[in-house]
């Protein structure tokens, strides 16, 4: 099995990939690059925490031309950085949409330094990340989360992280029987991204719902797992967000702190239902409440008839 890669790169020249992948490892150097030539780098980095470990690399393409048909197989993160000091600065991010329409990496981030009001507008990037179901992480935000806040939204390179500790990757060593939580709620994450095209295709699943005997990440197939259990998941990439932040909260400690975190992520999402239509609100409402069982270590059993169809 090949090792699952997070495919990083840069449309800016005075930023280089390189210079990600050393606040990801939280390091000042680079770790040895154990690539054999051709133009991309591969680092290696082991991803360890309470669920599970997996040992990925973090891959620095300078541009899409090197990107080799071993390297597209193996993507299952993707990460750019651009510079939002000029108005064209999206448009080499842009050009790699037909790569990432293709892939389909669970994470895709779109990373600057600080959106600007005479480059990238927040508005205008967020907007870009909406359409095309990316997350927008700046690395220095103007506005940082209050100190004074209980519960404080991660920034920078921390959400990154969290973002890539969140995935399930195809490797993935589970650590004990206490991953129902995070495997479900990776698996609401990973619907199937739609790319700037409005068509409706099945979501995919994760490996990890299907079965823990032979965890890898698919690229088709109804989403569902070894119990014939189906997860309904909708083409909604703030909603996939949402989940993602769940499922990363459920990687923390088991403390009081975080618990309430993830009750007020929870509150959140329950008021952004509100706004929606009934039909789409019902949906949501029916994710929130399996995602947040399964977090707590329900019996899946025990919701397995829950299904918005029953109130029709």
């Amino acid at each position: 099995m090949a090792v699952p890669c997070a495919l990083i790169t840069s449309c800016a020249a005075e930023f280089p990939g390189e210079e990600l992948v050393k606040r990801i490892i939280g390091a000042e150097e680079l770790p040895a690059d154990i690539s054999s030539g051709g133009g991309a780098r591969f680092y290696p980095w082991t991803i360890d925490n309470k669920y599970y470990s997996a040992s990925v690399h973090l891959c620095v393409v300078p541009n899409k031309f090197l990107v080799t048909g071993a390297i597209a197989e193996s993507v299952q993160a993707f990460l750019v950085y651009f510079d939002s000091t000029t108005v064209s600065g999206l448009d080499g991010v842009s050009s790699w949409l037909p790569l990432v329409e293709e892939w389909l990496p669970e994470v895709m981030i779109l990373v600057c330094d600080r959106v600007s009001d005479t480059g990238v507008s927040r508005q205008k990037a967020q907007e870009w990340c909406i359409k095309h179901s990316f997350e927008l992480v700046e690395l220095n935000p103007e506005e940082v989360p209050d100190e004074d806040d209980d519960f404080p939204e991660s920034t920078g390179v921390k959400r990154i992280v969290q973002a890539l500790n969140a995935n399930v990757w195809s490797n993935v060593v589970m650590k004990n029987d206490m991953n129902q939580g995070f495997g479900f709620l990776t698996a609401l994450a990973g619907a199937n991204h739609i790319i700037a095209s409005g068509r409706n295709e099945a979501p995919e699943a994760s490996p990890l719902a299907e079965g823990s005997a032979e965890s890898s990440v698919g690229t088709g197939g109804d989403a569902g797992n070894a119990d014939g259990w189906q997860v309904d998941t909708v083409a909604d990439p703030l909603l996939d967000l949402d989940i993602q932040e769940l499922a990363s909260l459920t990687t923390g400690e088991g403390d009081l702190e975080n618990f309430e975190r993830l009750f007020s992520k929870l509150k959140e999402m329950k008021e952004k239902a509100a706004s929606l239509p009934r039909e789409q609100r019902k949906l949501h409402a029916e994710k929130v409440a399996k995602a947040f069982w399964m977090a707590i270590g329900g019996d899946r059993d025990e919701i397995e008839g829950l299904s918005s169809e029953e109130d029709d």
